[in-house]
């Protein structure tokens, strides 16, 4: 894999979704890595690699909120960008207070999710 180029994760437990948002960061000359569920990504140990992850709040497991938490709680300091469909107020402002990049609701607009990984991209390969 060409490192030069960004690996993004994407969690989200619709298949849609996930298949939707890889086209998409690769369509933008990024890597992509899928994960169906938080536990899932956890669990696969590649946080050192990954650049940016992006984060659906409802998922049938563990909710990406809790995901984040677990993150900071292990210390990785690892860009999140949180994403839902069904917007809760406290919800945007717990990931934004656990340092959330950005809380972006669905249908994601493509020019905010880019601006919002490039806004962490370019300060971690700089």
């Amino acid at each position: 894999m060409n490192r030069t180029s960004p690996l993004i994760a994407v969690v989200d437990d619709e298949e849609s979704v996930r298949k939707a948002l890889e086209r998409l960061i690769r369509s933008a000359g990024m890597h992509v890595k899928t994960f169906q569920s938080g536990a899932e990504f956890l669990d696969a140990g590649l946080t050192l690699s990954i650049d940016c992850v992006i984060l659906d709040v409802l998922m049938s497991e563990t909710n990406g909120l809790d995901v984040q938490a677990q993150l900071i709680n292990a210390g990785k300091l690892l860009p999140v960008i949180i994403m839902t469909g069904h917007d809760m107020p406290e919800w945007g402002v717990r990931a934004r207070g656990d340092g959330a990049v950005a809380y972006l609701l669905k249908p994601i607009d493509e020019r905010v999710l880019f601006d919002a990984i490039g806004s962490v991209v370019s300060v971690k390969n700089s």
